[in-house]
């Protein structure tokens, strides 16, 4: 695709090309990520963050990668602090903050709003997370974890074997993972969830469609045996009529020291896209894989900001300039990164 000046709203604009233009590109953003360079190509760029659902790793990770690309952030966050609340359209919505911005990231609690809001957009719109649908960033970079993980094994993504643990049918972010995936050869997908929360049928069917082995089953401990990626989702609140409703699902699938010693392979990597819930009726991934070092999830979380600044930088066209306008960093950064 031309990612220039384009809207970021479903996996489905991508290839396998584009996939891999956008992680050649992360690895550019490194050194800026990790504080040995200081880039300052979208000096005087404004990015409109609209965050009309709550959020924290997104969007402060959009945030930081925008401002560690050198621009500046503007933000407004829950439909209740915005016009919004007072009747506004999204699309007078998006006419008026496209005037302010160079770029926009928006997430919103209903499935589509992205893309109802980009189409009445003046400037490039990323989706932050659409209700149910998609989280497209997350994920980018829950592969592009994925892809280092296995490289420091010495495997590929072809072949792939990864179970998805959790709420799979509210969850957005194993929506987006598992049309990602279906870009790569022969994956297994072990899918772990209530039958009343499993993965969407059709897409369940289109990872068996581009030739994937699916795998279904209510059991987390066998079904976590033979598998290099174990991804735990949290129950999504949220999306349920209830708590109480969400209450019949929560705790049902918990990973710790115990189960995984005894169950996964010893080099099974742990992923989660957070926040992880650690109250004791949930805890999805216990504390005491604190120092298991499989655990994946702050890996998976600083990577947000390399995935992030790449599609900031393609989307304004500014990759072949970045290294122009850089220079050494020149305050103290400690060991945040080792």
């Amino acid at each position: 695709m031309d990612f220039v000046g384009s809207h970021i709203l479903s996996i489905d604009q991508f290839e396998r090309p584009d996939i891999d233009r956008i992680f050649a590109v992360a690895v550019l953003m490194e050194p800026f990520a990790q504080r040995k360079r200081v880039t300052k190509v979208l000096d005087g760029a404004i990015l409109g963050n609209m965050f009309f659902e709550a959020s924290t790793r997104t969007r402060i990770s959009f945030g930081c990668a925008f401002n560690l690309l050198g621009g500046e952030v503007r933000e407004t966050t829950g439909i209740e602090n915005s016009a919004l609340a007072k009747g506004e359209s999204l699309y007078d919505t998006a006419r008026v903050l496209s005037g302010y911005s160079d770029v926009i990231v928006m997430r919103h609690p209903e499935a589509g709003s992205v893309a109802e809001f980009a189409s009445a957009s003046r400037v490039p719109v990323l989706n932050g997370g659409d209700g149910a649908n998609e989280h497209p960033t997350q994920a980018l970079l829950d592969l592009y974890t994925i892809q280092k993980e296995m490289l420091a094994k010495q495997r590929q993504l072809d072949g792939l074997r990864i179970a998805m643990i959790g709420d799979l049918k509210y969850g957005r972010t194993v929506h987006s993972l598992v049309k990602l995936l279906c870009r790569y050869k022969n994956i297994h997908l072990h899918l772990i969830a209530p039958a009343a929360l499993q993965m969407p049928e059709h897409l369940v069917e289109m990872a068996r469609a581009n030739g994937h082995t699916v795998h279904i089953s209510e059991q987390l401990e066998g079904s976590i045996a033979h598998v290099d990626i174990a991804y735990s989702t949290r129950i999504q609140e949220e999306r349920f009529g209830s708590r109480a409703e969400a209450d019949l699902y929560r705790g049902k699938f918990r990973l710790n020291q115990s189960v995984y010693t005894q169950h996964c392979e010893p080099n099974t990597v742990i992923m989660h896209p957070l926040p992880r819930d650690s109250r004791a009726e949930a805890n999805e991934l216990d504390t005491d894989l604190n120092e298991n070092p499989n655990l994946a999830i702050f890996r998976q979380a600083d990577n947000g900001i390399v995935i992030r600044m790449a599609l900031f930088a393609l989307t304004l066209d500014v990759v072949d300039a970045i290294d122009d306008c850089s220079q050494a960093v020149g305050w103290y950064t400690g060991s945040r990164f080792q």
